[in-house]
């Protein structure tokens, strides 16, 4: 039995329906395995929550922010991507609270939990909102989505890290930097990278990931902290 209060008391939020708690995290997957369930899954809820999410968001940094569309848009993206997402869902807890298939409850980590905790936070906030209107949903998305934004921008963390590396590196040492695959492991479905990114024969930094992209990514986002040019 899922103790939905102790997860209220870690959102902050206090829910009269509880029902829509409950369903906000109900994935598909396990109503495949249980369809007699009371409730349906949480992809309606996800729809309406992305949108108050996106609205909530813009209208705070429209509201706060003098800067031109496109910084904004860069901004709001920074917030409301999906690893940022996943990311507060787990510090949520809400991984905990999941109903899930036995297949996926299994499968605890990678891409495809973080794509559902994603949604699943995204639930959360439709859920939020019907129960508590806009102002419950702006609350909730102020106290745990917007207090990142200084996070964000302190460390660029809007900006693609690779071609924030490769400026920095253009612009103050004339050197265009590349990367390399110093390892590859694991079989084809599941692969993970390290990858060095390279000034020269320097090696600056190391990133890992399930792709090269996203090993380049990690490691270029190392580079620019080693350099010191995430302050500048």
């Amino acid at each position: 039995m899922k103790n939905f209060s102790k997860l209220e008391e870690t959102l902050g939020v206090q829910f009269s329906d509880h029902n829509l708690l409950k369903q906000a995290l109900v994935h598909r997957s396990y109503l495949n395995e249980n369809p007699g369930f009371e409730l349906d899954h949480n992809e309606r809820l996800e729809f309406l929550g992305d949108a108050v999410l996106e609205l909530v968001v813009t209208q705070y940094l429209y509201t706060h922010y003098p800067n031109p569309e496109g910084e904004l848009t860069n901004w709001r993206a920074a917030l409301v991507n999906a690893k940022m997402l996943a990311q507060l869902a787990k510090a949520s807890e809400l991984d905990k609270y999941l109903y899930l298939s036995r297949g996926e409850s299994k499968d605890g980590k990678g891409k495809a939990r973080d794509y559902i905790l994603a949604n699943a936070f995204e639930a959360v906030i439709g859920a939020i909102y019907l129960d508590q209107g806009y102002d419950g949903a702006a609350k909730f998305i102020g106290s745990v989505v917007l207090v990142k934004l200084p996070e964000i921008l302190a460390k660029k963390l809007y900006v693609d890290p690779k071609s924030l590396f490769q400026e920095k590196a253009q612009e103050q040492l004339a050197v265009t930097p590349h990367y390399a695959v110093l390892t590859e492991t694991g079989p084809d479905h599941a692969k993970q990278f390290v990858v060095g990114i390279m000034l020269g024969e320097e090696k600056v930094a190391e990133g890992s990931g399930s792709s090269k992209q996203e090993a380049q990514e990690n490691a270029a986002r190392a580079g620019l902290a080693a350099k010191g040019w995430l302050e500048e």
